[in-house]
């Protein structure tokens, strides 16, 4: 078992990690996703000791490997780590390369230590290329080779960073194929991926990662098909927002439309999707709220999901209740339901909003 108690990584103008806590267990295997900077790869390089923490506890077993004192080359024998850019000795060749931590390390013979390098290159489809150096191989071969050689030290925990993001499209399979049979061995993984099939695919707890914490965890169910928290939700959809808040009876409606219409062309936004979205704002907002509020204030916020090619507007306005049905501009509200696939109004007093419009843009393909 793995735990981790207030782990915190700080830089000089960053904290890329912030007090994060949380309990692995033997045989997990995590994906560890989130947006580029959300410290995923500094998160798994402090459980390694690679990235000295700032403060915080990690205990592997029984053993607090940030202890004051403590060998951490104890805890590397433990716990394997492969990067992204391989590693490999360029002046050994493959197997070599399996053979030499095995023989410093845990004092093995030279015989042993090939016999097991040979093995696991044979499981990781590598073995004709043992005399091979690190410079005739391809990046997936290279990355294979660097998995054999983690293996190698039979550690508990292995520590994936990104291991297919430096390679090739067309070599990306083959070191996931390998990943997946390691998947069902029973071993303890972390992987940190943007493949978020892959990570759906291969693992039984997700870590979404964000704000320098685990943001969010659960299953690959609960996180990619049923998000809990706004900024997971985002990021699994890859929503594109675009928000504005219109606080005056003579705001800028050119001015407005046009930041509006480069965010949906920023986004490859279809021409018949864009003019129903940017109709069902003009109707919304310009022609059935705006003229209903005295003192106005309208936050619009549209998320476009890149991955569904879809579109949610939600207005939210400060105000008495005013559901939009309830408007005498029928031409406007026909116009509007006319663009979408499902419009619908609530009212929650405790909110500083408290009237919401949400549409379901119509799709056409």
């Amino acid at each position: 078992m793995l735990k981790i108690e207030n782990l915190t990584k700080e830089y000089a103008d960053v904290s890329p990690v912030k007090d994060v806590s949380v309990t692995i267990n033997d045989g997990d295997v995590i994906a560890v996703i989130g947006p580029s900077g959300a410290g995923k790869s500094t998160f798994i390089r402090c459980i390694n000791m690679l990235e000295k923490p700032t403060s915080g506890q990690i205990f592997l077993g029984d053993e607090e490997i940030t202890a004051k004192g403590y060998d951490i080359k104890k805890a590397r024998q433990r716990m394997g780590m492969v990067f992204q850019s391989f590693n490999l000795f360029g002046h050994l060749t493959v197997i070599e390369n399996l053979m030499l931590a095995p023989m410093d390390l845990l004092k093995k013979s030279r015989q042993e230590a090939y016999d097991k390098g040979m093995e696991l290159l044979k499981q990781v489809g590598m073995a004709e290329k043992a005399l091979s150096y690190p410079e005739e191989l391809s990046g997936g071969q290279k990355q294979r080779v660097a998995i054999a050689r983690t293996l190698c030290m039979d550690p508990e925990v292995i520590l994936l960073d990104e291991p297919t993001s430096a390679l090739d499209p067309t070599m990306v399979s083959e070191v996931q194929a390998v990943i997946r049979q390691l998947s069902e061995s029973g071993k303890t993984m972390l992987i940190v991926t943007h493949e978020m099939e892959f990570a759906r695919a291969i693992s039984n707890r997700v870590f979404y990662m964000d704000d320098g914490g685990i943001y969010e965890e659960g299953t690959p169910e609960e996180i990619f098909d049923h998000p809990q928290k706004e900024l997971t939700r985002r990021f699994i959809k890859k929503l594109k927002l675009f928000e504005q808040v219109i606080n005056s009876k003579s705001y800028d409606f050119i001015g407005f439309n046009s930041e509006l219409e480069k965010y949906l062309f920023k986004n490859d936004v279809s021409n018949s999707d864009r003019f129903r979205i940017m109709l069902a704002l003009e109707e919304l907002v310009q022609q059935i709220i705006l003229p209903k509020l005295d003192d106005p204030f309208i936050r619009v916020r549209v998320e476009y999901s890149l991955k569904e090619e879809s579109c949610q507007i939600i207005v939210n306005y400060k105000g008495e209740r005013f559901d939009i049905d309830n408007t005498d501009n029928d031409l406007s509200l026909s116009l509007l339901r006319n663009t979408a696939k499902e419009v619908s109004y609530s009212f929650n007093e405790a909110e500083e909003e408290p009237n919401c419009v949400k549409i379901q843009i119509r799709h056409k393909k």
